[in-house]
């Protein structure tokens, strides 16, 4: 049965602490530093910031798979790319570069979540639970989650495409939702959310991902880790790539159709 999360006590009472740099959230690196001057954040109003941050993130940084969960800020941001415990390490990173306190949320998802990107053989092997994450941000002192930053437009908007655009709830191919047409994403606010009704286990809140890592692992270990490092996660990549692509192809093939 899927639980939401319950509702956490913050870190500590020590806003400092939710923006110091570690060593997975190094937004001090010098890319780091460059975007956050290029884009002018720090100029904006604090919900504003959090609004460009996470945009930024959603869009900017393509859902993909990394080599690891556990890759730094700034290893994401080269990448281009990530799911959702490595765009939240970048999302941490950003909001912290701007002064933006915020803590790491972990959970597990159920392995259905990732049916349809998951090449069907690895997806037998793989554990019910998988590792999760989300970061939150205190708005008029309620901590929201911003878990709807994994997935970008374009992604969802190929994934549509390619399933019928389903009005009701949906779960797979890396979504799980009330409503794919309109999921909780942009920032308002308020919680986003985009896989949210996948959630099985909530364990806890952090002050950074380091810490969590340090004491829960990654997802993957040993021979599995080697096969999804170096094969298993660029299927999955592909997989993602033609999902996106989904979307470009329906509207060329309108096109196409015009007198």
């Amino acid at each position: 049965m899927t639980t939401q999360p319950r509702t956490a006590e913050p870190v500590d009472h020590d806003n400092g602490r939710l923006l110091v740099p570690t060593a997975m959230l190094d937004h001090r690196n010098e890319a780091i530093r460059q975007l956050v001057t290029e884009r002018g954040w720090r100029e904006l109003k604090p919900d504003d910031r959090i609004g460009a941050v996470y945009d930024y993130v959603r869009n900017d940084i393509a859902f993909g798979y990394n080599t690891d969960d556990d890759i730094t800020a700034s290893g994401v941001l080269a990448d281009g790319y990530g799911q959702c415990n490595t765009k939240a390490t970048l999302l941490m990173a950003l909001l912290r570069a701007v002064d933006i306190p915020c803590r790491f949320h972990a959970a597990t998802i159920h392995k259905r979540l990732q049916k349809g990107v998951v090449p069907a053989v690895f997806y037998r092997l793989a554990p019910d639970e998988i590792l999760h994450a989300w970061v939150e941000v205190l708005v008029d002192n309620d901590w929201k989650r911003l878990e709807g930053v994994i997935l970008d437009d374009a992604y969802l908007d190929g994934l549509r495409c390619q399933i019928g655009r389903p009005t009701s709830a949906f779960i797979g191919y890396a979504a799980g939702t009330d409503d794919l047409d309109n999921p909780p994403i942009e920032w308002v606010g308020d919680h986003t959310e985009i896989q949210m009704t996948g959630v099985e286990r909530d364990l806890g809140v952090y002050a950074d991902p380091d810490t969590y890592y340090q004491t829960a692992g990654t997802n993957l270990s040993g021979l599995k880790r080697i096969l999804y490092r170096r094969l298993i996660r660029h299927i999955m990549n592909r997989t993602v790539r033609e999902i996106r692509s989904a979307h470009r192809r329906q509207h060329s093939d309108a096109s196409s159709d015009q007198p």
